[in-house]
């Protein structure tokens, strides 16, 4: 345990530093554009962009690291966010934020291809569970305590965004110093949307949905906040809500999708999430803005962890050899949520006002919630145990956790399952 510790201290250390300034940029983003008198469609095509250039950066990040290697491409990579965020302090437009955001996006999905396909590589068998604990508690935390740092700050000047450049090149500090040798050069990922659909379109189609919701919720739920008149520290504070409510649910959650049919745990999770989506439309319509923000922390731990699950769903039908490409798949039908969902969640504000995010958001989650329960009801399977870690869709880490099946029985069909869970290196990022 101590070796494998020893092996990737100095990633842990570098993400962790890493997404305390991407949290405190995504809460900044928004505030800021909203303050200049950008329109919320305007925010959410800027959100779009981001999920385009994510997606693009999943296909373009295996060859650049294979080109450079791991410590080189996180360092050149880092460089260039840092400077990215420095040019928004210069961006007055639409056209300016949506290519930075864009730009932004392609060279945070190839960090993070770095970081985490490092931590899948230099995990071991017998830790690889707790290592991975360890890693993404840490950058969790960072996520959850660094949009409080808007409190720090004035949005409308260039201070906050100087912070944010900051940490990301600090993040660079414990890669230079590393001395431990960098894991070999990943393989390409086949994205195989059709094929992953006929065999698992619960987990398909809920990593879609998860896109279409929690894409623009979090890239909008600061201008919510402002809208529905907190002030901009309360506004950031309910993107911490959100990260510490999806921190305390995820091992509940995993102890529970391990002892049922995973389906039955997303359907819940969906149809609460839409649920709570009704409950803080009516506490921002009372003034609550204590309840809003413990809202906000449920609707965190429902809606940030279903991903996770449907990953775990997936991996327990294909073989062990196709896991690598299932994640893949996964995180790009996730990433094609992302791009379109800021589209229809800042449409949905424009013509209904600040609250119709979260109709849009109940109405999405309810589709899913009864997608999934037609599924139940046409084909019934044998839950499988097997470990499970809330990873977000940007961490390649969820192969490496996710449970395989030894055999199956068709789409979303049943088989019998060895009560084991699968340790699938990653090689790449998903």
């Amino acid at each position: 345990m101590n070796s494998s510790l020893a092996l990737i201290w100095t990633i842990t250390a570098a993400t962790t530093l890493l997404q305390a300034g991407n949290g405190l940029l995504q809460a900044l983003m928004p505030l800021r554009m909203q303050a200049e008198g950008i329109s919320v469609a305007s925010i959410g095509v800027v959100a779009a962009a981001y999920g385009l250039g994510f997606s693009t950066g999943c296909f373009i990040a295996p060859s650049f690291i294979r080109h450079v290697g791991y410590i080189r491409a996180f360092a050149s990579l880092a460089a260039l966010v840092s400077v990215l965020v420095l040019a928004m302090t210069q961006a007055h437009s639409t056209l300016a934020w949506v290519v930075l955001r864009g730009l932004s996006g392609v060279t945070l999905a190839c960090i993070f291809t770095v970081t985490d396909g490092w931590i899948s590589a230099r995990a071991t068998s017998s830790h690889r569970g707790r290592i991975l604990s360890i890693y993404m508690i840490c950058t969790k935390v960072a996520l959850m305590l660094s949009p409080l740092g808007i409190g720090f700050g004035d949005i409308r000047t260039d201070g906050l965004f100087m912070a944010v450049s900051a940490l990301i090149t600090l993040s660079l500090l414990p890669i230079a110093a590393t001395t431990t040798k960098e894991p070999g050069a990943p393989q390409g990922v086949r994205i195989e949307v059709r094929k992953l659909l006929a065999t698992a379109p619960s987990a398909v189609v809920g990593a879609f949905v998860v896109g279409l919701v929690n894409g623009p919720v979090i890239a909008i739920t600061p201008v919510f906040g402002v809208s529905i008149g907190l002030n901009q520290d309360q506004a950031a504070a309910l993107l911490f809500a959100l990260q510490a409510g999806s921190l305390a649910m995820q091992w509940p959650l995993g102890w529970l999708s391990d002892r049922a049919d995973r389906r039955y745990v997303i359907a819940g999770l969906a149809a609460g999430t839409s649920l709570v989506s009704l409950l803080i439309l009516w506490a921002s319509a009372q003034g609550a803005s204590l309840l809003i923000l413990w809202c906000f922390a449920i609707w965190g731990g429902l809606a940030l962890c279903i991903y996770s699950v449907c990953v775990a769903h997936a991996c327990d039908i294909v073989e062990p050899g196709q896991i690598v490409s299932t994640v893949g798949t996964l995180l790009f039908s996730w990433a094609t949520g992302v791009t379109v969902g800021p589209l229809f969640g800042a449409l949905a504000m424009e013509i209904i006002g600040p609250r119709g995010l979260f109709i849009y958001a109940a109405v999405a989650s309810l589709g899913l919630a009864l997608f999934i329960a037609m599924r139940i009801i046409r084909i019934q399977r044998t839950p499988t145990k097997g470990g499970f870690l809330d990873v977000a869709p940007t961490s390649s880490a969820s192969p490496a956790m996710a449970p395989r099946a030894e055999a199956n029985g068709g789409p979303d069909g049943a088989g019998d399952q060895k009560d084991e869970s699968a340790v699938a290196r990653a090689d790449t990022s998903t």
